[in-house]
């Protein structure tokens, strides 16, 4: 067995019309995050949790901004790449447990689907993926809504 964890956070970008994606699901509420590629903090977590299990790196070291190729890309591609290297070094995911933190907006009704993609790209069962919501009760950068976070822990097992 292998334990993975991943850490994402990205600032709202409240001034344009991106949308607010995570983990693969468009949250109309918005606004979107800033960042190079689609900025999703869940996917991204997700990815430096299998990534830091294998200790085949960080997200940034595969997919930098230094690499303008990566520049809007669709996170969960990224991810299923990530994925894809896990099952070929011999690996599948156990479990997966992530939390996302953010005052705005709600994000409850979203839980399904997002378990329901995660679960495709990672080769898994919903019933190993958990996806919760929380938020600071308004205290520091996130509590004032400036932005999201995201926590990730993987249990890797032997295919």
């Amino acid at each position: 067995m292998r334990i993975g964890s991943g850490l994402d956070v990205h600032p709202f970008d409240d001034g344009s019309d991106r949308p607010l994606v995570l983990a693969g699901v468009t949250i109309p509420d918005g606004p979107g995050l800033e960042g190079h590629s689609d900025a999703d903090v869940l996917a991204h977590a997700v990815a430096d949790a299998l990534l830091g299990a294998l200790a085949l790196g960080d997200l940034g070291s595969w997919f930098g901004v230094d690499r303008p190729e990566v520049a809007g890309a669709d996170s969960m591609a990224l991810l299923a790449t990530v994925a894809a290297r896990v099952r070929a070094e011999g690996w599948q995911v156990g479990n997966l447990d992530v939390t996302v933190v953010a005052q705005r907006p709600r994000l409850a009704a979203f839980r399904e689907p997002m378990r329901t993609g995660l679960g495709e790209v990672l080769g898994t069962t919903v019933d190993a993926v958990s996806v919760k919501f929380t938020t600071t009760d308004r205290l520091g950068t996130l509590g004032r809504g400036e932005g999201m976070a995201a926590w990730a822990t993987v249990l890797l097992e032997r295919s």
